[in-house]
């Protein structure tokens, strides 16, 4: 018997560093987040991350997926300091890193925007998505859908290309048999978030899973913990789960935790278990919330 064990944590909007906002800030939609910044940064608190950081490395998972919104305004200088919190962490290939939204609020449209953080994207020698990493018995699917929108919009986006890769990676002999993971920031199940935060094509995301099948979805984004499900095929359930963002204060409406994903690989069968470890009001440090088989949402 084999147990490989998958940490989930999202959305730590880490402080901007001095330099993040800049006077050029003003004409662009990073003033709308600094102003809704004096508000979060009462909610998003440093040591309740650090807290939650500590406690992850205790329990020590064999790989970990955040899934989005390091950042608050998407400045350089923002992204460079993401690089060197996620630099503290560990070894960045036992790491994958989904952007989010807040991580693509301004600035370039392109996806080599996140080259900073390239090591800790996948395997591939670029900036690319979907990108694909086998860890033991596990296949992690890291899609993108971090886009430049409107303001007051915090819609994400897959788009033709990346979804059409899905596609093919789902169905590749490569990795059948392998526990199939997929993450991304924005939940792909409808009426997880308001219009205005929707993924804007997740009913095409949901048409794939549908016809090639999946696992599990991690996502974050709606910073609260969010069980859930889309079709897969054959009337199979896929559970898609969501995490509480990973730096939620007292304040929040969802204190911080991250899940654990613990897959146990047996010759003839497979369980899952999901361990969620978080902040619960009026005890101190982080503790074990729940535990739960995936077999209680798929069945």
């Amino acid at each position: 018997m084999s147990i490989y064990r998958i940490a989930h944590l999202s959305d730590p909007h880490l402080p901007p560093p001095p330099g993040a906002f800049g006077w050029k800030d003003v004409f662009t939609k990073r003033l709308l987040s600094r102003i809704a910044w004096r508000r979060k940064r009462k909610v998003h608190r440093p040591e309740v991350l650090a807290a939650l950081v500590a406690d992850l490395k205790a329990v020590g998972p064999d790989h970990v997926v955040i899934s989005g919104d390091l950042t608050n305004f998407a400045s350089h200088t923002e992204i460079a300091a993401a690089r060197i919190w996620l630099e503290s962490l560990g070894n960045p290939t036992d790491f994958t890193v989904s952007p989010g939204n807040h991580d693509a609020l301004a600035g370039s449209a392109e996806v080599e925007r996140f080259a900073t953080w390239r090591p800790w994207l996948g395997d591939a020698d670029e900036t690319q998505f979907p990108q694909v990493r086998v860890r033991g018995p596990v296949a992690i699917f890291n899609l993108c859908s971090a886009v430049r929108t409107a303001p007051h919009l915090a819609t994400g986006r897959l788009g033709e290309e990346q979804l059409s890769r899905l596609d093919a990676l789902l169905c590749a002999p490569a990795y059948k048999g392998l526990f199939r993971l997929v993450t991304l920031h924005h939940p792909p199940q409808k009426g997880a978030v308001a219009k205005r935060k929707e993924l804007e094509d997740q009913e095409q995301l949901r048409a794939i899973l549908a016809r090639r099948g999946a696992d599990l979805v991690l996502h974050g984004h709606a910073h609260e913990s969010l069980i859930g499900s889309v079709p897969g095929p054959n009337d199979a359930v896929i559970p898609v789960l969501g995490v509480a963002s990973a730096s939620s204060g007292p304040r929040g409406h969802s204190p911080a935790r991250w899940h654990m994903i613990e897959i146990d690989d047996r010759p003839t069968s497979r369980h899952v278990r999901i361990v969620a470890r978080g902040v619960e009001p009026g005890r101190e440090g982080l503790s074990e919330l729940g535990r739960y088989s995936l077999a209680d949402i798929s069945g």
